[in-house]
């Protein structure tokens, strides 16, 4: 499936800084990769250098689970069609010098209840003098309000950068901001949404009975990559795993 994008899309993701792809996706595609998170969740593929717990909690149940850089565990990855055709979207969006810096995998688990809370994805990144990045979420379940879809805070990559700080037990990173003025952005499975990487964010908890899978590729310029290795930052984040999920 080829995705081209029209004018208007990239304007208004220039303008408010996040941009809606409906079936970037098939069915067929969603059911391979849901069965490959599912190998990864369970330990079946041993990502455990890679995972994390975003919620900072210290429980035997992980409750916003992060697993970093799967495709390094799993090099075709890169050669399937999310990576492939997210890809192709963020070079239509921010130019054709952008590569794919690195991917991960954050679920949130039935009845955890536990928000991400609202940050943008630069403050935790090192500064770069060239800042074009952008991310694509793509849904693997249906995500809606009640068990943790993407909240964003249009216009907000415009602006300076908020001042953030770490949660508890080197949980994610967290700022100010509100739901009042923000989009809520609900995605079937297979539909997914790109965002820069100013732009301010959130997700309430996983309030149902079900899993709430995203996969999640990022992307910036190639010479910014390089800068990153040559600062030493990977975006492996090597951890302890908490729970088999």
């Amino acid at each position: 499936m080829v995705h081209l994008l029209l004018k208007l899309q990239k304007q208004f993701f220039e303008a408010e800084g996040y941009l809606v792809v409906e079936n970037l996706l098939t069915p067929e595609e969603v059911d391979y990769y849901s069965t490959l998170y599912n190998s990864f969740l369970a330990n079946k593929i041993d990502a455990s250098r890679y995972r994390s717990d975003l919620s900072g909690a210290n429980g035997e149940i992980e409750k916003i689970t992060q697993i970093m850089v799967p495709s390094r565990l799993l090099p075709e990855l890169l050669e399937k069609p999310f990576h492939q055709q997210s890809l192709q979207i963020a070079r239509e969006l921010l130019g054709y010098d952008i590569n794919l810096d690195f991917d991960m995998m954050i679920n949130k688990a039935p009845y955890t209840n536990t928000i991400t809370p609202w940050h943008q994805d630069v403050a935790y990144w090192t500064d770069m003098p060239d800042k074009r990045a952008v991310s694509c979420w793509v849904a693997i379940d249906p995500a809606i309000k009640e068990n943790g879809c993407m909240w964003y805070t249009p216009k907000s990559h415009l602006h300076p950068p908020l001042t953030h700080v770490q949660t508890a037990n080197k949980g994610a990173l967290k700022c100010e901001g509100s739901e009042a003025g923000s989009v809520c952005v609900e995605l079937k499975p297979g539909s997914c949404v790109f965002h820069h990487g100013g732009t301010l964010h959130y997700s309430r908890g996983n309030s149902t009975a079900n899993h709430r899978r995203a996969l999640i590729t990022n992307f910036r310029p190639v010479s910014m990559i390089a800068l990153e290795r040559e600062r030493g930052i990977d975006h492996t984040g090597e951890r302890k795993v908490k729970a088999d999920g």
